[in-house]
């Protein structure tokens, strides 16, 4: 009987430390419509893609970059790509054409939006960032720093839906990081 209590004892306990946790990491979930965001980009991919010179590199598809990334990773992965792409990408991206850019900007203020929710979390140390994470951002801040920056920038913008189905896939379900 008193085995039974302990029991029933620790299966409480660990439910309820799962649901904290839980509800712990769907405070760092997006709450945008990435589906809106990837619309957004596939009006512009065939433009931008169209101007990438270097079809043979990538940026972001290496196996060691967002493919290995743990799910206690995501949420501190996902910030620093949007940073990466706010902070760098955005920046040194030119467009000329005026619906292109608006396109882009609309995309950028999204990630900027998604950027300092994900913020938020890590002040509030629900985002931990591990050294894999850090090593696959640092990869990627690499493979960008070895283009010239116009073609990193378009490499990069032309590489967004890689981006955005990893977000997609890490961050639409309660067991995501």
């Amino acid at each position: 009987m008193k085995a039974q209590r302990v029991s029933l004892w620790l299966v409480a306990a660990m439910f309820f430390l799962c649901s904290v946790h839980t509800r712990g990491l769907r405070r760092c979930l997006i709450s945008m419509d990435i589906h809106h965001i990837e619309e957004t980009f596939q009006e512009i991919k065939k433009t931008i893609q169209a101007k990438d010179t270097f079809q043979n590199v990538t940026i972001l598809s290496t196996p060691e970059t967002l493919h290995s990334i743990k799910p206690l990773d995501v949420c501190c992965m996902t910030k620093n790509l949007l940073a990466f792409y706010v902070d760098k990408v955005f920046k040194d991206h030119q467009e000329r054409n005026p619906q292109i850019l608006r396109k882009i900007s609309s995309i950028a203020n999204s990630f900027l939006y998604m950027k300092k929710a994900l913020q938020r979390c890590q002040e509030q140390r629900q985002c931990h960032c591990r050294d894999e994470a850090t090593n696959a951002t640092r990869i990627i801040h690499d493979n960008y720093d070895q283009l010239e920056v116009r073609s990193a920038a378009i490499k990069s913008l032309g590489e967004l839906d890689v981006f955005l189905a990893w977000i997609d896939k890490n961050h639409q379900g309660p067991s995501a990081a």
